[in-house]
C-alpha cells in the first residue's frame, strides 16, 4: 500500500510550502485515509497564515491534528474528506470526514473519522466542520418560532447559520452583509438579504459573524429591547471597541460568545462531539449548501492560493482543495 504523502505547511507567516511525508503503517485501531478534498476555512486559516494568533490563544487555537506551533512552522487545517484505504472492516472503503489539515494521505485513530452519509457528496462534505459550528451556535442561540432574526456577516460561518435557520418555521430572517454580491448566496439558501443600512431592526436575536467592529456595532443596533447578539467572530489579535454606553444598559441587551471548541451546554444532555459532527453531516444532504463552496484549486497550488485568499484577491466562502489522481 502506498504510504507516501504530501502535506501543506505554513513555513512562516505569509509563506506556505508542500512537504513530503512518509506515513507509518496504521495500527489495529487506526485508519489510513486518502484525501479527496479539503477545505480552507477562510476566516480562521487566513489569520493563522498571517501569523495573527495571539500568544495567549496558542493552546486554545490548536487544531486536533496540528503539527508544529504558531506562528510557524505549523501544519494547520480541519476540513478533510477522504476514503479509508486501510483500517477496520467497518470503515474500509468508506468516505469519511476528519478534522485533519491539508495532506494527501494520513493515519489517525478510527474514532477520529466520521462516515459521510451516502446521500452527501464528498465535494460538499468538506463543509461539515463549518456546519458543525453553525449547529453549536444555534444550540447556544436557542431561536424560537416567530423570532425576528438577523445574521450579520455573509461569510462561510454566517451563511451556514442562515442556511440552518431557513429551515425553522415562522421566522423573520435576514442575512446582512456589506457586499451586495452576497445577495446571490442568500437567494440560493432561501434567505432574505439586506445591506447593513437596510436591515430590519427590532430583532429578538442577531447572530454576528462578520469579524468586524462595525458589524458587531450594527448587530447591537438591530436588537429589540432585551435582545441577544450571539458572537461567532474570532478577531485574532485585534481589539474591538463597542458602544456599551448609550442605550445598551437601559435596553438590557446581551452579547453571548459561542465557540465550537466546546459543545454548547444548551444541547440535549449526553450529546458530545461525535453526535454533533454526525448531525452536521446529515444536514449536508441539502444541495442548497453547495452555494457555500465558491472556488476550487488543486492541492499543488496551495502555496500560491493561500496568500491570495488571505489578501482577499480570491473572494471566497469555502475554498475547496482537490487532490486529483490518488495514484
Amino acid at each position: 500500500m502506498n504510504r507516501a504523502a504530501r502535506a501543506f505547511w505554513l513555513r512562516s507567516p505569509g509563506h506556505g510550502e508542500i512537504r513530503d511525508v512518509t506515513l507509518a503503517a496504521p495500527g489495529p485501531d487506526e485508519v489510513l485515509v486518502r484525501t479527496l478534498y479539503s477545505g480552507v476555512s477562510r476566516g480562521t486559516e487566513t489569520l493563522v497564515f498571517d501569523g495573527r494568533v495571539p500568544g495567549s490563544q496558542h493552546t486554545a487555537m490548536r487544531a486536533p491534528f496540528q503539527e508544529g506551533d504558531f506562528p510557524g512552522p505549523v501544519k494547520y487545517g480541519y476540513l478533510n474528506v477522504g476514503v479509508v484505504e486501510e483500517g477496520p472492516a467497518a470503515l474500509a472503503g468508506r468516505t469519511v470526514f476528519c478534522l485533519y489539515p491539508h495532506q494527501s494521505r494520513y493515519v489517525v485513530p478510527a474514532g477520529a473519522v466520521t462516515v459521510v452519509p451516502e446521500r452527501v457528496p464528498a465535494r460538499r462534505a468538506v463543509l461539515a466542520g463549518t456546519v458543525e459550528t453553525a449547529v453549536n451556535a444555534l444550540w447556544d442561540a436557542r431561536p424560537q418560532i416567530g423570532d425576528r432574526i438577523a445574521v450579520v456577516g455573509g461569510g462561510m460561518i454566517g451563511c451556514s447559520v442562515a442556511a440552518l435557520l431557513a429551515r425553522f418555521p415562522g421566522l423573520r430572517l435576514q442575512l446582512v452583509d456589506a457586499d451586495p454580491a452576497r445577495a446571490r448566496t442568500a437567494e440560493a439558501l432561501g434567505v432574505d438579504f439586506a445591506t447593513p443600512a437596510d436591515a430590519l431592526g427590532d430583532c429578538d436575536l442577531v447572530v454576528h459573524a462578520s469579524a468586524t467592529e462595525a458589524g458587531l456595532t450594527r448587530s447591537l443596533e438591530l436588537l429589540a429591547a432585551e435582545g441577544t447578539v450571539v458572537e461567532l467572530s474570532w478577531y485574532g489579535d485585534r481589539r474591538v471597541t463597542l458602544p456599551l454606553g448609550e442605550a445598551f444598559h437601559s435596553r438590557r441587551l446581551t452579547v453571548r460568545a459561542s465557540q465550537v471548541g466546546t459543545v454548547s451546554p444548551a444541547a440535549r444532555p449526553g450529546r458530545g462531539y461525535a453526535e454533533r459532527m454526525a448531525l452536521a453531516l446529515d444536514l449536508l444532504a441539502d444541495p442548497a449548501l453547495d452555494a457555500l463552496v465558491t472556488g476550487e484549486s488543486a492541492f499543488e497550488e496551495l502555496p500560491d492560493v493561500m496568500p491570495r485568499l488571505a489578501a482577499g484577491e480570491l473572494p471566497a466562502l469555502c475554498h475547496r482543495i482537490g487532490y486529483g489522481d490518488p495514484a
